[in-house]
């Protein structure tokens, strides 16, 4: 029987929303495993619109859920109708959508916090022990939510986010793009992706180590 795995998306493009290169490989990955996908999204505005030509803030708003099923080709569903009952595995693609829309990361560093329904469902798979994934800046969202249980994470290298993440109460472990870090008693496993780069080569090897480990786990 086929695993169901939920793909937890944050918009559509890098700089507002999730990050195109890391969904699209996740989606692949877990099509060539043979698990079902369930992608998802909150309903709110996202924090900006980011013109990707140029990288400015433009004045006008969208939402997270309209420009995520973008990326989902249409079969999406808010999160608020997700539990962890529905799932047996669950991944978070990055994008600085992860931490302006899912959380605050983006403004307010290791201060932030998630949104309830993302929280609700992070705390629901750790309760229910069913592994979740989380790449690129996504592992700020498992430091704020999971902190008390000290995940071990990876962000890359050593950085300003890195020291964030152990600020919430992770362990940070330093990690190749090529690389995962697996937290076998959280059952969290994190890759770098983007925040190392530099390209949709190098990325694609971690994040499908990153599904094959949460596959395995599922």
């Amino acid at each position: 029987m086929s695993k169901k795995v939920g793909v937890v998306l944050s918009g559509c493009g890098v700089f507002d929303g999730s990050e195109i290169y890391e969904a699209t490989l996740t989606l692949y990955f877990l099509g060539r495993a043979g698990a079902e996908t369930l992608c998802t999204a909150p309903e709110r505005e996202q924090r900006d619109v980011i013109d990707h030509s140029t990288g400015q803030v433009v004045s006008e708003s969208r939402k997270v859920f309209v420009e995520a099923a973008r990326l989902a080709r249409g079969e999406i569903r808010r999160i608020t109708d997700v539990s962890a009952g529905d799932l047996d595995a669950v991944i978070f693609p990055g994008g600085f959508g992860a931490a302006k829309n899912l959380c605050d990361f983006a403004v307010a560093g290791a201060n932030c916090t998630v949104i309830p329904e993302v929280e609700k469902i992070v705390l629901e798979m750790h309760g229910q022990k069913k592994p979740q994934g989380f790449m690129c800046i996504a592992p700020v969202i498992a430091a704020r939510v999971l902190g008390s249980f000290s995940p071990e994470l990876t962000v890359g290298d050593e950085s300003d986010v890195s020291k964030a993440v152990e600020e919430m109460g992770a362990r940070h472990v330093k990690c190749g793009v090529d690389a995962v870090a697996v937290d076998e008693r959280n059952r969290v496993v994190t890759t770098p992706a983007y925040m190392i780069g530099p390209g949709i080569a190098d990325v694609a090897k971690g994040i499908e180590k990153l599904v094959n480990e949460v596959l395995k786990r599922a």
